[in-house]
């Protein structure tokens, strides 16, 4: 396994063919701030964060995941990775190099077991960012990404050998098995997590709020804007986090949540959490019950971008 040379979640880019209604969403009312745009492609901040920019969008023809993106504490840890990727047969898309996005720095990119394009880089200058203040409802910083694969373990154990992640927990179901798996590269219980699905696709992008009563007044906000809720306000037991769950005008999930749990990473072992139990969705109580239509929506669409690195 890899040193933890991962230090935390920079950004997720997506494509979408309808880029003007995605651009207005995500810069009115979600909460994001546009910091740069040039033909058809944006770079959306979150106001408490210090990263640059947390969604990328380009206009496409076909919607897709561009990238996920990581930190890594310097360039000396970015050329170790790389050298490590490309022992293990990790196929690099770009070799390290000066990063052309909004902040520079120094990173490459390559290709995930399952096809997507993944970007680790260092040394990117650090945006001009605010304390978000009591009751403001927008995002602080980008929480975690879910990604759905046809192969939970193969996936998870790529991830574990290549890039250092660690299990934290597991939700499973009497009847269907392991489905999902909380990994790690700090002491935040997930900047990742995988799902079984039925193809490679972007499950949902999670967005941290300042606490209960800002994830509630922007959850509400949504409501009230009509915006569709798949599911909550709840809160889960793996990670112990609130979450709503909406669509975004190109059917991606994005989430509200706020309170993941920090852990004890010395002292720390991973539950498996039978799903099958309400309480284990939602402690509260308080969430429309999970569905076969929640689940169908949380699938996404097959990702076109799969093994097809983005233009840029």
């Amino acid at each position: 396994m890899n040193a933890h040379l991962l230090t935390h979640l920079r950004h997720v880019d997506l494509a979408v063919p309808d880029y003007d209604k995605q651009l207005d969403f995500y810069s009115g009312i979600w909460g994001l701030t546009k910091t740069a745009e040039d033909s058809g492609i944006s770079f959306l901040a979150a106001e408490g964060s210090p990263e640059q920019y947390v969604v990328r969008l380009r206009k496409a023809d076909e919607k897709r995941l561009d990238l996920v993106s990581y930190g890594a504490a310097s360039p000396a840890d970015v050329d170790t990775l790389a050298e490590r990727l490309l022992a293990g047969g990790v196929e690099l898309i770009t070799r390290p190099g000066q990063v052309a996005t909004p902040g520079g720095g120094y990173g490459f990119r390559f290709f995930d077991v399952d096809g997507r394009t993944i970007e680790v880089s260092a040394d990117v200058a650090v945006r001009q960012h605010r304390k978000v203040e009591e009751r403001e409802s927008i995002p602080v910083k980008l929480s975690h990404v879910v990604l759905n694969s046809p192969d939970l373990h193969k996936t998870r154990a790529w991830y574990e050998r290549h890039l250092g992640f660690r299990l934290t927990d597991t939700l499973s179901h009497p009847k269907m098995g392991e489905a999902m798996h909380f990994m790690r590269i700090s002491s935040q219980h997930h900047s990742m997590a995988i799902a079984q699905g039925p193809h490679t696709a972007l499950h949902h992008i999670s967005f941290e709020m300042r606490g209960i009563d800002e994830y509630m007044r922007g959850s509400g906000r949504l409501l009230r804007a009509g915006i569709r809720k798949l599911w909550g306000p709840g809160r889960h037991m793996a990670g112990d986090n609130t979450f709503t769950y909406f669509l975004d005008p190109h059917g991606n999930t994005v989430e509200y949540t706020t309170e993941l749990e920090i852990l004890d990473e010395d002292t720390w072992h991973p539950h498996v959490y039978d799903f099958s139990q309400p309480e284990v969705s939602d402690q509260w109580g308080t969430a429309n019950p999970m569905n076969e239509l929640i689940v169908k929506e949380s699938f996404n669409d097959v990702d076109r971008g799969v093994f097809v690195a983005p233009p840029v």
